[in-house]
This record gives structure tokens, sequence and C-alpha cells, in this order.
């Protein structure tokens, strides 16, 4: 197992150094390269020494020793760390695994990620387990510690998702507290344990992500005092400027649902902008076909079409995220020492990789893919297929409520009065009203209502991928709901879509009923297929996925479904409650 999260043993220390006396041959020898020095901002010719996992020299000097040493001809690439993702969130469809695998592929070696799905699936034991899995991939996994679910959760679950963030907050693999969606609590609510789980992760000497889109500069400057460090939610150049006047560490977006990137830095250009060291780009958990071209190499590409400096646009992927989380030790450069992320350019106008080193080892050579080995034992650590022991019933299906979600776009929802007749097998084409079902996983409870903006024609989508892992239904028709319902009983978990009896589309999610087991690639098809029958159906906006995921989540406006019931956001009010079955 390697150490590149943690530590080096004592023995391989002295391995790497005696590499220098020439005791040791280096594994791999790059010569007559130019790379990228970070800590002088400059692009430098001369030769990098690899043992193993690990940098031991960049510079002038030959090594003494290269008996066994792998040779590589450096003289056409440019060679520059590999690339940060500073914010992921790797359960949208696909799992961890192959995110890492993928993003090492196309240059982002290095992943800072989201637990929440871990607090939700399996138990916490199990789930450090599968942290150390992750370890041996190809990409170096760092974690957050969630303080809160996103979402309102019934008693008993809420005090088993509390219950393990202490844990969290001490693991060494977790490097940031946040991202903070819960503020309000904090801030205007009084709520004193999310406040002692800040202090308790700065006492951790760990930095603290905020997730203030839209904030006024009282709210920043608040925030700010009461800890917070970083924040990723600019979504214009004002929202920039803002963020570091007051001292902020600041992301700078460009995902599936928040595409800001291309506008950010064209107007931080255009007023003068040319101080870049607190910045650093992240794609925030895009759905699977966002990345088609890749990571954070899309964000260095944007950058540099901007007219952001070279090394400035790179140094925002590389080295900047790293040091704010304190691991530029560990990664964000080339210099000795750090763990052997490289990426082989042809061009620095061209930031997507050609060939990549990850961890000592090569991922990409040449344009073509090495494929990875890692076996990870999600069963063994509780990260099964769904296995529920329960049938929706037409007794289930009861449709009174006064109040539906209307969709303002793919994640924004907001009240509406519904005055359409709901007691009907199957609801008309003539409308863009849909029956909706959120039902927990264990059948104990439901919430019933109607969607609007959803579909126009969709008999059915049921979907065991959703923010909390509780079952969505919502179509059309009772009949084909109940059928995609068993369908995705039958499989294991996943996305069913039914129209008229006929099955239309099947994605199986067998990681815990939200993650997919298929290589990112494959995936991505997929997703588009989905996409591409929803489109038909009368889905008007573009990433049902995320529709699917913040269905319940309480950090977006206005009006949500949840498991306590449907709930007012702002007033965090319950509505009308969840039904006990």
């Amino acid at each position: 197992m390697n150490e590149t999260r943690f530590r080096w043993r004592n023995r391989q220390l002295r391995e790497h150094a005696a590499v220098i006396d020439g005791k040791t041959a280096p594994t791999k020898l790059i010569k007559n390269t130019t790379y990228l020095n970070v800590y002088l901002k400059q692009w430098m010719t001369g030769h990098i020494w690899l043992y193993e996992d690990r940098i031991i020299y960049t510079g002038k000097e030959l090594p003494s020793n290269t008996e066994g040493t792998e040779m590589i001809d450096g003289q056409d690439s440019y060679i520059v760390p590999g690339y940060v993702e500073p914010h992921s969130h790797p359960f949208q469809l696909y799992n961890p695994q192959s995110l890492a695998e993928y993003a090492a592929e196309t240059g982002t070696t290095t992943l800072v990620n989201d637990n929440l799905m871990w607090l939700f699936l399996t138990e916490e034991e199990k789930a450090f387990s599968l942290l150390e899995e992750f370890m041996n991939l190809p990409a170096t996994m760092y974690w957050w510690a969630r303080f809160d679910p996103q979402t309102v959760l019934r008693e008993e679950d809420r005090e088993a998702f509390d219950e393990q963030i202490p844990d969290w907050i001490d693991h060494d693999a977790v490097i940031q507290g946040g991202e903070l969606t819960a503020w309000p609590d904090v801030l205007h609510k009084g709520d004193e344990q999310i406040l002692h789980y800040m202090q308790e992760t700065k006492r951790s000497r760990k930095p603290l992500e905020a997730h203030l889109p839209g904030a006024s500069e009282q709210t920043l400057v608040k925030m700010r005092l009461l800890g917070m460090d970083s924040e990723h939610e600019s979504m214009t150049a004002e929202d920039v400027l803002q963020r570091l006047e007051i001292g902020y560490q600041t992301g700078l977006r460009y995902s599936s649902i928040r595409p800001d990137l291309p506008q950010i830095l064209q107007g931080l250009i255009e007023k003068g902008h040319r101080h870049f060291d607190h910045l650093m780009y992240t794609t925030d958990g895009s759905t699977p076909g966002f990345y088609r071209e890749g990571l954070i190499n899309q964000c260095v590409q944007i950058a540099l079409e901007a007219g952001v400096p070279e090394v400035e646009a790179y140094m925002m992927a590389t080295y900047q995220a790293a040091k704010h989380f304190g691991i530029e030790n560990r990664v964000g450069s080339l210099n000795a020492g750090r763990v052997a992320h490289l990426n082989f350019l042809s061009d620095p106008k061209n930031p997507t990789p050609h060939s990549v080193i990850a961890k000592g080892e090569w991922i990409k050579r040449d344009d073509k893919t090495v494929k990875p080995t890692t076996h990870i034992q999600w069963n063994k650590n509780g990260i099964k297929p769904l296995a529920l022991d329960w049938e929706v019933t037409d007794g289930d299906m009861q449709f009174s409520m006064p109040v539906g979600l209307e969709m303002v776009n793919d994640v924004i929802m907001k009240p509406y009065a519904i005055y359409t007749e709901s007691a009907a097998e199957r609801l008309s084409d003539d409308h863009d009203e849909s029956f909706l079902m959120l039902m927990d996983r264990d059948g104990e409870w439901m919430v019933n209502t109607l969607l609007k903006g959803f579909t126009k024609t969709l008999g059915a989508l049921v979907s065991s991928y959703s923010n909390t892992g509780d079952i969505i239904l919502t179509g059309k028709s009772r009949k084909d709901m109940k059928k995609a319902f068993h369908r995705m009983k039958e499989i294991g978990g996943g996305i069913v879509l039914v129209n008229e009896g006929e099955i239309l589309f099947e994605l199986s999610l067998p990681l815990g009923g939200v993650m997919s087991d298929l290589p990112m690639r494959d995936l991505i098809e997929e997703e588009a297929k989905l996409k591409a029958y929803l489109k038909e159906e009368g889905f008007a906006f573009s990433d049902p996925v995320y529709t699917l995921l913040f269905l319940s989540s309480m950090h977006l406006p206005y009006i949500r479904i949840t498991p306590l019931g449907i709930m007012d956001v702002k007033k965090k009010e319950v509505l009308f409650p969840s039904i006990m079955r």
C-alpha cells in the first residue's frame, strides 16, 4: 500500500535519499524536458528523477546510477504537475473509483471529495475502510467532513448522521470541513452544534469551506468571522473580487449546472485583475456528460483562451489549491519530495495531456490509456445492490395535495396551487404536470404531490438515485410508475423509464442504489441516452440527474420534498408532513 496521502515510512525515505547519492537508481528518468516550476513561476529545462511514487529531483543533474531505470525522452513535452480538483462530489452516478481513474487519465490526479453519501450508505467503520482502499487508486484522494445532510431528516436518522461527524473531522484523509450548506442555521438560527464542529475542524488545523451563493458583503464577512476560509459559489467577476477582498480562497466554477468560468475570467481580465494566487478551479461534481473532455484540463483551457497568463493558468490548477489545503508538500508541484503526478503536454497552450504519470505509474501514454488494475471491495464494505422487501401499492398513490412543486430550472422549485384532477389513472398529456412521490428506502413513509415541468408525456421515471438515497417516483401513469419501481428493484437500484407499459431505458446503479459500476466513458454514453429520452418526453431543462439529486436539498429555493414532508426552504417549515405507510 503506498503512503502518499499521509506519510512515507522511514525505510522508504532512506531509499529516496539514496537515489541522490547514487546508491539506488531512480525507477524512471525523464530526460531533457521543459517543466513548470511553480515556486519560481517559470518554465525550466532539465531532468526529472522519479523513484516509485515520488519525485526525487528536478534540475540540470543526471543520476550517477541508472541500473534498471526506465528512460523517458521528454524533449518534445512540456511537463506540468497533475491537476487538483478541490471540490469533487464523487457520487453523481459515477463512483469514486470510476471518477478517479478517468480524472487521472485526463490529467486531474488529486481530488478533494465530498463524504456525504458515505454518511447515508454504510457504517462509519466500513466507510473508513473504503478510504483506505481508495489509496490504491491512481489519483490521490482526500475528503471533506460534512456538518449537515443538505436536507432535513427524521430525528433518528439525524442522530445517526451527527454521531459520525467528529470521527470524520479527525480522520487524516479529511483535509477540510464543509461545504457548509446549512450556514443560515449557524448565522441566523444559532445552531451551536454546527458551530462546534466548525471550531473542532479549525482546532485540527483544517480549513472550512462555505456555500454562499448570492451572499451579501455582510454575510460573507460574518461567515469569515465564524471561520470560513474558502467559497466556490461566485457567478460573476464581481463576486470573485468581493470574496478575495474579504480574504476567501475563491473557487472559480465550471460545472454542468453553473458553467460560469468563461464569463468570470473574461470579467476579471477586463477589470485588469492580475493576481491569481488565491484562486482555484472546480467542476463542482458535474454530471457525467460534462466530463467528456476531462475535468480541470477544461478549466485551464478556458483560462488560457481568456488571456490569463500561462503560468498563472496552470498554477490555479495545481499549486494554489494544494497550498490552500496545506498539502503543497505532497501535490501541486514538480519539486523534490512530491507525489509523482506528472502531465506531459505537447504544447503549453493545450492543457490536455498526451501522457500522464500518476503515483509514479503510467496512466496514459502517447494518448493511449494504460488500464488500471485497482479492485475496490464494495460489497465487503457495505456498498451493495439495493434490496427492497416492499412494493408500491394502489393505496400508496393518493395525490390529494393542494400544493405542488414547479420547476424554475433544473434544481430550483417553487410552490404552485394544484387544480389538476389527480384521481385519474394517467394524467393528461395536455399539460406538464406529473405525479411525484418520495418514498423511504425502507418503505416506512412517503410524500405525495405533483411536479410541474418535468415531463409532458412520460409514463414513469423511478430512481433510487437521490440526495438521501430514498426513492423518487414521478410520471403521468400510476401503472407505469409501479412497473418502473418493480424493475428498479429487480436490477438492484437504478433509474428506470417506462411509458405505456414499455421499459424505455434503465441504468443499473448497483453500488448502494446511487452509483454505477460502469467505466466513466460508458456511463457518459448512458447518461446521454437518458437525457435524450427525457427531452423527447418533454423535459425542458438541461440536467435531469441534478434534478433528481436535489429534489430534497434544503440549500436551494424555494420548496422541497423531504423525508419530513413538503417544506418551505426559507422558513424551514413543514407545509405538509410525510405519511407513515
